[in-house]
């Protein structure tokens, strides 16, 4: 059944290993703000409510870890990308997305990848609201890239012209990030 899923450099294990880059801030949904900026035509704030609202996507995808661990058919819940795309829309420069974590986490993502099928702004996992260890209570979900480029905790997308680094990225990561060409490392 999962024959031809894995990645080259890949292992399975069973469920998802937690990493953050520090503490991670409380949220009150009442005042949560999804921020969507940058190089649009609408920029947006949306509600907890507003998002809640928005069209529904559901998407089960492998997930895989830049340092060599996948996890099998995972179910993610919220809204597809290409929602929020049709909600700000980008101006035709658009190359690149900056995702943005509450706990100052940022990460760059190709714009066609938000754009592809299952990558979605995820509220539940697996039938349930997304753990906090996991990114509670949004999570940019990207399946066909790396893990590292499912920012947790999101609170803003800003779509960029030129490409502007994120927090792994400076630090030597891979732009993409694409697992199954391997695209650990600059």
């Amino acid at each position: 059944m999962f024959e031809g899923r894995l990645p080259p450099g890949q292992r399975w294990i069973e469920r998802l290993v937690v990493y953050d880059i520090g503490p991670v801030p409380p949220v009150d949904l009442g005042s949560f703000r999804l921020r969507l900026f940058g190089e649009v035509e609408n920029p947006l704030e949306l509600s907890w409510r507003d998002i809640l609202a928005l069209p529904k996507a559901a998407v089960t995808r492998d997930f895989h870890c830049v340092t060599t661990w996948s996890v099998k058919g995972l179910s993610w819940q919220g809204v597809a990308g290409r929602t929020i795309v049709e909600l700000v829309r980008p101006k035709p420069a658009v190359t690149w997305v900056m995702a943005r974590g509450r706990d100052g986490y940022s990460t760059n993502v190709p714009y066609g990848d938000l754009l592809r099928e299952g990558s979605l702004l995820a509220y539940r996992l697996n039938g349930a609201p997304i753990p906090a260890e996991n990114g509670y209570p949004l999570r940019l979900v990207v399946p066909s890239l790396y893990a590292w480029k499912s920012a947790k905790y999101l609170e803003g997308l800003e779509f960029l012209a030129p490409l502007r680094r994120g927090y792994w990225e400076a630090r030597g990561y891979h732009d993409r990030g694409d697992p199954w060409r391997e695209e650990r490392w600059a």
